[in-house]
């Protein structure tokens, strides 16, 4: 697409409320846009409208209407979340009409250099270390995107100055065209959203979509270890700081043993020089082999932005976590509660049962998107004392638990309300503990067969946990 100043006087379709939608809308009537947004869901399921029509913008709740889309519509804006197969959608692609999604809207105006972090699992702790390491450095960073605020919103805030750390899904980068980062990060790639993106090429694509615009000019920051990921260097052109926990890397972030059993994080900038230690692994702010990795990586970006060693390190042993991602809720009884709400997938899942080494009662299950969950069966054979399983997956998971040896496994049939539900879980797992084990929180599934989000999902178990 062009800058949003091109669609003066045109007619544009946002689809989609939420916080995006309503901040694209907002950007493209300003611009001189003629918009209308339209949201399947309910008028009384749209707060936002009434803004909206107050500015004089169209709202059309509760259908797509048939006559949406038409030729003379010169650009469709998306929700990401709202799946390509749609009719609108599928009509605006058999005109020829732009599709984007609201990160195409937002570069097209941010003045700001942008950060664009992506991967199947890390990106909202790689992103949140990111900007805090730019906020020590005194770098005016903006965080936005997937992580919470509209990235709309934020670019029309953003000036010269500032420094714009925007974490991205696959969603919302299959919807860009010019979109470029100066500064790309891919953090891994794993089996998840095929429900939405039908294949892997699909979702690897999308993922791709982050370094395809870079120039000799601008970085790629790359898990060295990730297969997939490797698989797009040759397609590259960007500067390459790979990170990696396995290899001694000619350049890069990797770890090294100075001190025997002892590892370090380090950085090397050219081959043939030693490399300069930044932190012990020991040392680092939150648990777990996937913060490891999430901490190369968010090194790896600092240095590209010229941030001192002992900065990062600070921010490396400081940072104490993210919100439902491995988050310490409570002892009780000499058991360890921990919110893993946002493991949404198998490989998440099984990164968080890595990080710890005491017995674990496992609450589990969700959204069935017809995943393979049989990855998970060597990690509940080693790691569990107990499961316990909820919602459309828990028939797949009670499984894999059998196969795997767990000798307690229970069920939660859904009782009334999905509070009630999960609050039983949580009884039941504080009932299957035994003194220092944790009780951990870690679907392996999406939320929304039973809560409106992970986030959701995670408040009502620590809410759960702190009643107990």
């Amino acid at each position: 697409m062009k800058h949003p100043n091109h669609y003066k006087d045109k007619q544009v379709v946002v689809l989609g409320l939420a916080k995006s939608g309503v901040a694209v809308a907002k950007l493209l009537d300003e611009a001189g846009a003629v918009v209308t947004v339209n949201d399947k869901k309910e008028r009384s399921l749209c707060p936002e409208a009434d803004l909206l029509e107050a500015r004089g913008i169209a709202v059309i709740c509760g259908e797509h209407p048939a006559t949406l889309i038409h030729p003379g519509v010169a650009l469709v804006v998306k929700n990401p979340g709202i799946p390509y197969t749609v009719v609108p959608i599928v009509q605006a692609e058999q005109w020829g009409i732009e599709i984007v999604s609201e990160v195409e809207v937002a570069f097209h105006i941010c003045k700001a250099p942008m950060i664009g972090i992506t991967g199947s699992n890390g990106k909202t702790t790689t992103t949140t270390w990111i900007g805090k390491m730019l906020e020590a450095a005194e770098l005016l960073p903006i965080v936005a995107g997937n992580i919470g605020r509209a990235l709309c919103e934020a670019a029309e805030e953003a000036t010269a100055d500032h420094t714009m750390v925007v974490e991205l899904s696959s969603f919302q980068l299959k919807g860009t065209q010019q979109f470029k980062p100066h500064i790309a990060c891919l953090l891994n790639v794993y089996e998840t959203h095929l429900d939405y993106h039908g294949t892997m090429e699909d979702y690897i694509a999308s993922k791709a979509k982050l370094f395809v615009n870079q120039t000799e000019e601008d970085i790629a920051v790359i898990n060295w270890d990730d297969v997939e990921c490797r698989k797009l260097l040759p397609r590259l052109r960007a500067k390459l700081i790979p990170f990696s926990t396995r290899e001694t890397l000619e350049c890069g972030v990797f770890l090294q043993e100075l001190i025997p059993g002892e590892e370090m994080i380090v950085y090397r900038e050219q081959p043939n020089v030693p490399a300069k230690s930044i932190i012990s692994v020991a040392q680092l702010g939150i648990p777990g082999r996937h913060n490891v990795e999430n901490a190369l990586a968010a090194t790896a970006v600092a240095l590209a932005c010229d941030i001192s060693l002992q900065v990062i390190a600070n921010v490396l042993h400081d940072f104490r976590g993210v919100e439902h991602r491995l988050e310490f809720v409570s002892i009780r009884g000499e058991v360890t509660f921990i919110n893993g709400s946002k493991a949404t997938n198998p490989a998440a899942t099984i990164k968080d049962l890595e990080s710890f080494e005491r017995p674990i009662v496992l609450i589990a299950g969700g959204l069935d998107r017809g995943m393979d969950y049989g990855a998970l069966l060597p990690y509940f054979r080693q790691k569990l004392r107990a499961i316990v399983t909820l919602g459309e997956t828990q028939g797949k998971l009670n499984g894999i638990a059998e196969q795997a040896g767990v000798k307690f496994i229970r069920s939660i049939e859904n009782l009334s309300t999905s509070m009630e539900t999960l609050t039983e879980a949580v009884r039941i797992a504080s009932c299957l503990a035994e003194a220092g084990d944790i009780v951990l929180l870690s679907p392996a599934c999406a939320s929304w067969d039973m809560f409106a989000s992970y986030e959701e999902r995670g408040r009502i178990f620590k809410q759960a946990v702190h009643n107990l």
